[in-house]
């Protein structure tokens, strides 16, 4: 036998020994924590399941799992953490901690974006430095069945479908990570802002409803109108669409329209809506507008490249950021009932804001 051949032996060797030391690890981590059972068909003697038809975490019987601490990169303007975090048996989620050099306890702005989506923005540098300039802590993650999270089950079984589920999981996932940056003791979680877009900017407004240390929120093309949404959106297949439409699918997820939870919130808003964005019909679209709260800066743009002209750069983001920080409520109200004019808005944007 060859001097090579018994080296890629020996490789062999130990890496099959790390993969089964790995294994036992976890195995020993799903006996001993308290991670719940994944479906309701669990043994009456099994821990409570997750609750999926209420939206506090009141009921839900979730218990972190220890943390799992993966990759972390300084830079001169920031350091990014990669952790796993889990309250699911079946469910790791890959959570970013991305922190600015130099601030003691920044504010935290939570960014979640639409399904179909990747988390692998939160690796790229440039990015993170407009996340987090100005001084801002940002934590990102992927909603529920989405990326890293989509496993384990039939391909028919993808967001849309399971839609209620999603939503729902979603939002618990908020809740617990924003615990979780509690325990840290390194971030301000008293008062965070929310960047969401598509399915996440309706997360954002259903954890909203529920948690109140969830304070501004920027709303980008926000799913809603479940009737019309899902008659009308280019994400749904045709050949599926039938199904979504039955009086049994529409009166699951009925209590998870934006239209119901939007008007009910206080704090300052933001819905950007971009009139070229067929994954969010139009119809949808004017009707979240039209039952937001008094104190929403509703922005319109013309297309996509219109959005990506008057918001690159990081400016995106920047609206949140001045919101988080206002002195007080008082003030972050007055700010936003200022620029709800139509001419500081046109003045601030360069695009077509309304109510």
């Amino acid at each position: 036998m060859s001097v090579g051949t018994i080296r890629v032996e020996k490789i062999l060797s130990t890496l099959l020994l790390i993969s089964v030391c790995t294994f036992v690890v976890r195995a020993q981590q799903s006996t001993t924590n308290t991670a719940q059972p994944s479906s309701p068909e669990a043994s009456v003697t099994s821990k409570p399941a997750e609750d999926l038809y209420t939206l506090s975490l009141g009921q839900t019987h979730l218990h972190p799992m220890p943390s799992i601490e993966g990759e972390k990169s300084e830079f001169p303007e920031f350091t990014r953490e990669l952790i796993q975090v889990q309250w699911r048996s079946w469910d790791p989620i890959d959570l970013y901690v991305i922190l600015p050099r130099n601030v003691k306890k920044p504010h935290a702005i939570l960014y979640l974006y639409s399904y179909p989506s990747e988390s692998t923005r939160f690796m790229d540098n440039q990015y993170c430095i407009r996340l987090t300039r100005g001084g801002f802590a940002a934590i990102g993650l992927v909603s529920a069945l989405t990326g890293h999270r989509y496993h384990d089950r039939p391909m028919k079984e993808w967001f849309v479908s399971q839609l209620h589920d999603a939503l729902t999981m979603s939002v618990h996932d908020v809740q617990m990570v924003l615990d979780y940056l509690a325990t840290r003791g390194d971030v301000d979680v008293s008062h965070v802002g929310f960047f969401g877009q598509g399915s996440g900017a309706t997360i954002a407004i259903l954890s909203a409803t529920v948690d109140p240390r969830i304070g501004p929120l920027d709303l980008l093309d926000p799913w809603g109108d479940w009737p019309d949404w899902l008659a009308h959106s280019t994400l749904v297949p045709e050949e599926e669409r039938s199904s979504y439409l039955k009086p049994e699918f529409l009166a699951k997820i009925a209590p998870l329209d934006p239209l119901n939870e939007l008007p009910r919130l206080r704090q300052p808003l933001r819905l950007q809506l971009v009139a070229d964005d067929e994954v969010t019909p139009t119809v949808a679209k004017s009707r979240v507008a039209s039952v937001a709260p008094a104190q929403t800066l509703v922005v319109r743009y013309e297309d996509t490249k219109s959005l990506f002209r008057q918001t690159s750069g990081g400016r995106l983001f920047e609206w949140v950021k001045d919101e988080l920080k206002a002195p007080s409520p008082a003030s972050a109200e007055a700010t936003a009932k200022d620029a709800h004019t139509p001419a500081t808005m046109a003045a601030s944007t360069g695009a077509s804001s309304s109510r």
